[in-house]
């Protein structure tokens, strides 16, 4: 059995921001693969590590697997979330992760919700997937008011990138670099049957690119056949049970699969008859999933030339390099984006502590002032008693001016943000 994650402790007021993860930039697909998982293995890692106090995020597409945290402690967390992940993944992808910390883990969120860590560019879906990776937190319960607020100021800031910016225009999909693959694998696609495996988001993508490149024919094929059905109406082609996936090989020149299956679809064992029934016609295969759909073994098969997710990546290369001025553009807005929540969170920081500490100065005066009237008899009239009153509210105002002052500023002066801290312990303030 497998020893339970160990708690992290809940001692101080203050939570660090913490991501940890891989992603195509760290990883090839065959470790990013390792970490895939399904819908109920995500909400049982959330349920792991939400457990103990602080927040966690889980962001898990194809190209990243990345935890975002609001702990109180970050070398227990990192110890946590190391062995989750070995445990996943095998050892070997500990070798692959990378981590984030305070501002660099702000960045970081802000530039992946605003499509700038994104293999594609400028694509539109991940600030869906991310969304989504907030919407299970907060159903799991490991979001609380920490991480809502620092993805809300990265959706904010996403949508700034995507209004003020070019970074969008164009941008080259994943499908679409699919698709352009498979099209110079074959000198493009007029004449040519092509399948689509899958009836999904990345799919349909896929398949809406290939009637702009003039696929000759389109034959989809999806495990449930309605929903395969639905999409070829969309885009002009046919339907076929999933049951006839490898004899359709028979006649098909290209491949594009993109489906959510744990194994692969298509491996050099199943293709064998497929491709004797070829008579030795090229075929191209392009595979969109993460884990793989088409086995890597396929590729070594004569007449049959693989395509990868990291194989896209590198075909999209120029794509990047293409936008970089408004990739500037837009990272500019996230510094900004950045530096306006670290404000308004030294703020939250600051406000607690002005409170209590006005609080304790006038419980205090209160104090005072009624031990003060008491020793002057009832004797004393209204006019004398406001007049006490009135001195010890003016007292509290102005030992209270600069303190204030200067808790406010830490707001706009980031080298100050431990400031509200040492106030409250200068004061003997409860911790916040």
């Amino acid at each position: 059995m497998h020893a339970p994650t160990p708690s992290l402790p809940s001692t101080e007021p203050r939570l660090a921001l913490l991501c940890i993860g891989l992603s195509y930039r760290t990883a090839p697909v065959s470790m990013r693969e390792r970490l895939v998982m399904s819908e109920a293995e995500r909400v049982e890692l959330l349920r792991r590590l939400g457990e103990a106090p602080g927040e966690v995020v889980l962001l898990s597409t194809c190209n990243r697997v990345e935890l975002y945290l609001a702990t109180p402690d970050v070398g227990l967390a990192r110890r946590c979330i190391r062995e989750e992940l070995g445990r996943l993944g095998g050892p070997e992808v500990l070798e692959h992760l990378y981590e984030h910390q305070a501002e660099a883990a702000l960045t970081h969120l802000f530039r992946v919700a605003s499509s700038l860590d994104s293999m594609v560019l400028g694509e539109a879906q991940v600030l869906g997937q991310v969304k989504d990776a907030l919407e299970r937190g907060q159903k799991a319960g490991s979001v609380r008011g920490e991480l809502s607020r620092m993805f809300a100021a990265a959706f904010r800031c996403a949508k700034r990138v995507r209004t003020e910016t070019a970074i969008g225009m164009a941008a080259t999909s994943m499908a679409s670099a699919a698709v352009s693959l498979a099209s110079s694998g074959h000198c493009g696609l007029a004449g040519k049957t092509v399948l689509v495996v899958g009836a999904g988001e990345m799919a349909e993508l896929a398949a809406r690119h290939l009637v702009q490149e003039r696929a000759g024919r389109i034959v989809v094929v999806n495990r449930t056949l309605s929903r395969a059905e639905a999409l070829a109406a969309r885009v002009g082609g046919t339907a076929r049970p999933f049951e006839e996936l490898l004899s359709l090989l028979a006649t098909t020149d290209v491949v594009v699969s993109g489906t959510s299956s744990p194994v692969p679809l298509f491996t050099r064992e199943n293709m064998a008859a497929a491709l004797e029934a070829r008579a030795h016609r090229p075929l191209v295969m392009v595979d969109l999933a993460v884990p793989h759909d088409i086995h890597p073994e396929v590729g070594e098969l004569a007449g049959v030339r693989v395509h990868d997710v990291d194989d896209i990546q590198r075909f999209m290369a120029g794509n990047v390099a293409a936008r970089a001025e408004e990739a500037r553009k837009a990272d500019g807005l996230v510094a900004e984006e950045v530096t306006r929540f670290v404000r308004d969170r030294t703020v939250r920081a600051g406000v607690p502590v002005l409170a209590r500490l006005r609080q304790r100065a006038e419980a205090i005066a209160r104090a005072e002032v009624d031990r003060t009237l008491a020793s002057l008899g009832e004797e004393l009239s209204d006019k004398h008693r406001k007049s006490v009153e009135a001195m010890a509210r003016a007292i509290v105002n102005k030992l209270l001016h600069e303190p204030t002052a200067q808790l406010r500023s830490v707001g706009t002066a980031h080298e100050d943000t431990q400031l509200a801290r040492t106030a409250a312990v200068l004061f003997g303030l409860a911790s916040p």
